[in-house]
């Protein structure tokens, strides 16, 4: 019988029940991925994280070989997933409260080792409060588009409630995800999506989820709005997504949707959960860099997994 110290975090918010709740497990370095699969399962959250010892050097450290500052592995009730975003923003938070990470005060920096590779994140806090976690996101790859009369139905939608002039298409910052633009929230609001003819779509193309967003907040701080899906074992939907936030900013730069590269990210406000992101896209509109998304957690449960 083994124990693990458990933290449910919500990332995306300042305030507990708000944004997406993630499960951290710490020291999980002698466990298997079917036990993670099965402990996400468990879990029932869109997404839990299993921490670890880096088995990778950080490419920022001189002399090379110095190691990433942690290790982690995400897994959804069905997969495990290469990148995501707000259990990169939970795992870190997580870390500090369970005094696993020293902060430097004003700015830390550290590497996270996980599927996709290692990656930078940021934490910014003043007097021991944290005011926001950052991760710097993969170099964007603009993958397949897809055929709006095919597509969109899957959501109970018509190809004319797409954004005119811009492709439907697949892009990855670490997890490759199906962005679709829509006209306005009215069209957000009517999705119903198709879970068998989605299943089937999927299990053909190179996209992990969809994600569904238009211009415009439901708040005047939002510049953006946004739905993403899931089917089972999966949730159904998610009540903020960093990773495919990532991917939608960086789509929006490229498309000339955006006149200026940093703006605010909501979503999950119509599951009562609602959450937002700082978002900041790095490059010219031909050559993004990386794509920095952040926010706040805070802890709502800790105890200790028994297995």
């Amino acid at each position: 019988m083994a124990t693990y110290e458990l933290l449910q975090v919500d990332a995306f918010t300042d305030r507990p029940l708000g944004g997406n709740p993630c499960a951290v497990l710490f020291d999980t370095d002698e466990m298997d991925a079917a036990t993670m699969l099965a402990i996400a399962k468990e879990m029932n959250l869109s997404e839990t994280a299993f921490v670890r010892r880096s088995e990778v050097a950080d490419p920022s450290s001189r002399p090379e070989g110095v190691r990433a500052s942690f290790g982690v592995r995400y897994f959804t009730p069905a997969e495990e997933i290469p990148l995501a975003g707000h259990p990169t923003i939970a795992t870190t938070f997580a870390l500090i409260d369970t005094g696993r990470l020293k902060l430097s005060g004003g700015q830390t920096t550290i590497t996270l080792e996980l599927q996709v590779g290692p990656i930078e994140v940021e934490i910014f806090s003043e007097g021991g409060h944290i005011e926001r976690i950052v991760m710097s996101q993969k170099k964007p790859q603009f993958l397949s588009t897809h055929d709006p009369a095919e597509v969109m139905p899957i959501f109970g939608l018509s190809p004319r409630d797409a954004l005119p002039n811009v492709p439907i298409q697949t892009v990855s910052t670490g997890t490759p995800q199906l962005m679709i633009a829509v006209r306005d929230h009215e069209v957000l609001r009517r999705i119903q999506v198709d879970v068998v003819a989605y299943s089937e779509y999927r299990a053909r193309s190179d996209f992990f989820s969809p994600h569904l967003f238009c211009l415009g907040g439901v708040t005047e701080a939002g510049g953006t709005f946004a739905r993403h899906f899931g089917v089972p074992p999966d949730t159904p939907e998610d009540p903020f997504t960093g990773s495919a936030t990532g991917g939608m900013a960086a789509y929006l730069w490229r498309h000339s949707l955006i006149e200026e590269p940093i703006f605010v990210a909501e979503q999950g406000h119509w599951m009562n959960r609602p959450g937002l992101a700082t978002v900041e896209v790095v490059g010219p509109r031909e050559d993004i860099k990386t794509v920095k998304v952040g926010g706040q957690a805070v802890t709502v449960m800790r105890g200790k997994l028994v297995i």
